[in-house]
C-alpha cells in the first residue's frame, strides 16, 4: 500500500514538475497596437496549447488565466485593467491546457511595473473675466524600482488630466477633453461647484487637484441710531456652503463657518450714490463678524462678502439687507467757563457748548421751571463751527438747572437727528 502511494504522488508530481513538454521561449511583453489598452505578450513553442497567468513580483498576484489553443497566432492581448495598479508583476506561459493541467515548466517575461499616474497634489484658483484659471502642481514622481522594462513609456508628459466638475445633486462629469497642461480656464462658471482633475496614464486613473467653488449667506444688523463720527458696530455671520462630490454618486452639499472670510461694509454717502466700502473686517471663529464703523451723515449700510479666491477654494459674493442709521449731533463739550458749577451772586458766568460735525445753526439755552415744572426758553445762541456760547451775570442766590438744545440739521442731502445736552447744575450763593 505504502509503494502505490508513493507511486501516486511521483505521479502526480510529474504532471507539474517533470516537464513532460519543452517550454516556451522567448516570452516578451509589449503595448498592444491602437493606445495602450492591453499589453501584447508573445512567445514561441512548437504549435502547443498555452496557458496564460500573471505572477506578482513582490506583490499578490492577480487571478488571471487564459487558455490557447494549439494553432492560434503565439500572442495574447492582456486588457490593463486586469493588471492591480502600482505593483511589479510578470506575464507566465506554459504548455498546457484547461482539462490537462500544466505540461512544461513555465516561463516569464521580463518584470514590469504598472505604476499609476502621480496626482495633483496641490491647485489654486483665481478669477479671470466671467470665469476661472485653476492651476496645479504634480509631486515629483517616486523612485521606478524596474527602470527600462518593457513597458516604460518614455517623455516627460506620459499622463493626462481630464477637468470635471460637479454640482449639487449632479454627478461629476469632464468639461473638456485630456490635456498635458498644468492649468485650465474655465471661461463661465458660477459657484456653487467642485472641480477635480482625473489623472490617467496607461495602467490607471486617480482624482486630484480640488477645487471648491463656494457660495455665501450672510447675516448684518447695524444700530438705527449713531452719534457722529462715533463708531458703531456692524455684526452678523457668514455661512459658506461649498460641494462634496466622488466619483460614484451626486455631489452635495454643507455648510461651514471658517475664521478669516472677508466681509465689506457698504454704504452711500448721498441718496442714490453708488455703494462704496466704509470699513472692512473678517470672520472669526464660527463665522461670526464685529466690525467698528466711523459714522458720517444719516445713511443706509449693507454687509457683503466680496468674491475672492484664497488657495484651492473660490467664494462668490452675498449681501445683508440695506439697514439706515441715522446720524445724531454729538456733543463735544458743555459746561460753563472753568468746570465751576457755584458762582458767588453779582458774577459773570460764561456757558457754552460744543458739537460735531461743525454746525453752524441757532441753538437754545433752556431753564428748569420748578414751579411749573418744565423747561422754559431763555435765549437762542447763534452756533458757529460747531461752537455756541453765552455770558450772563448770576444775579439771584440760588440753585438753577440748565441745557443747550440743539436743532436737527441736513448733511449730505439726509437729515440728522439733533440732540440736548446733559442738565447743567449751577448753584449762585
Amino acid at each position: 500500500m505504502l509503494a502505490v502511494a508513493l507511486a501516486v504522488v511521483a505521479g502526480a508530481t510529474c504532471l507539474t514538475a517533470c516537464a513532460s513538454d519543452p517550454a516556451p521561449t522567448d516570452v516578451a511583453v509589449a503595448w498592444a497596437p491602437k493606445g495602450r489598452a492591453a499589453v501584447m505578450v508573445t512567445w514561441k513553442d512548437t504549435n502547443q496549447p498555452n496557458r496564460i497567468t500573471i505572477e506578482g513580483v513582490l506583490s499578490e498576484s492577480p487571478s488571471y488565466v487564459k487558455y490557447i489553443p494549439a494553432g492560434d497566432p503565439n500572442q495574447w492581448a492582456i486588457p490593463t485593467s486586469e493588471f492591480p495598479s502600482d505593483g511589479n508583476y510578470k506575464v507566465v506561459v506554459a504548455i498546457g491546457t484547461s482539462q490537462g493541467g500544466v505540461s512544461s515548466k513555465p516561463t516569464k517575461s521580463p518584470v514590469f511595473d504598472t505604476d499609476g499616474p502621480v496626482r495633483p497634489s496641490a491647485a489654486t484658483v483665481a478669477q479671470q473675466g466671467r470665469g476661472v484659471l485653476i492651476k496645479w502642481s504634480v509631486p515629483v514622481a517616486p523612485q521606478d524600482f524596474t527602470p527600462n522594462d518593457p513597458l516604460d513609456v518614455t517623455g516627460k508628459k506620459t499622463q493626462r488630466y481630464v477637468p470635471m466638475v460637479g454640482r449639487p445633486g449632479q454627478l461629476l462629469k469632464a468639461i473638456g477633453p485630456a490635456t498635458t497642461s498644468n492649468h485650465q480656464v474655465i471661461k463661465s462658471i458660477k459657484p456653487p461647484y467642485a472641480f477635480q482633475l482625473r489623472t490617467q496614464n496607461e495602467w490607471s486613473a486617480g482624482t486630484g487637484g480640488a477645487v471648491l467653488g463656494l457660495t455665501s449667506s450672510i447675516s448684518g444688523a447695524v444700530p438705527p441710531k449713531a452719534q457722529y463720527s462715533v463708531p458703531i458696530h456692524a455684526r452678523g455671520r457668514v455661512i459658506l456652503h461649498e460641494t462634496a462630490c466622488d466619483l460614484e454618486s451626486p455631489c452635495t452639499s454643507k455648510r461651514a463657518t471658517p475664521a478669516g472670510v472677508p466681509v465689506v461694509v457698504l454704504t452711500q454717502v448721498t441718496p442714490g450714490s453708488r455703494w462704496t466700502p466704509a470699513a472692512r473686517g473678517a470672520t472669526t471663529s464660527g463665522g461670526y463678524y464685529d466690525i467698528p464703523v466711523l459714522t458720517g451723515g444719516s445713511r443706509p449700510y449693507k454687509i457683503t462678502v466680496p468674491v475672492y479666491s484664497k488657495g484651492s477654494t473660490f467664494t462668490g459674493t452675498s449681501s445683508s439687507k440695506p439697514e439706515y442709521t441715522k446720524s445724531v449731533v454729538r456733543v463735544v463739550s458743555a459746561g460753563f467757563a472753568g468746570g465751576a458749577t457755584a458762582k458767588p451772586h453779582g458774577t459773570a458766568v460764561t456757558v457754552s457748548v460744543g458739537v460735531a460735525p461743525a454746525l453752524n445753526t441757532t441753538v437754545m439755552l433752556q431753564a428748569w421751571n420748578r414751579q411749573t415744572r418744565k423747561w422754559v426758553n431763555s435765549k437762542p445762541l447763534a452756533m458757529r463751527k460747531g461752537v455756541a456760547a453765552l455770558t450772563f451775570t448770576a444775579a439771584q442766590p440760588g440753585d438753577f438747572v440748565y441745557r443747550i438744545v440743539v436743532p436737527g440739521a441736513m448733511m449730505f442731502g439726509r437729515p440728522m437727528e439733533g440732540i440736548t445736552t446733559p442738565q447743567l447744575p449751577l448753584h449762585v450763593r
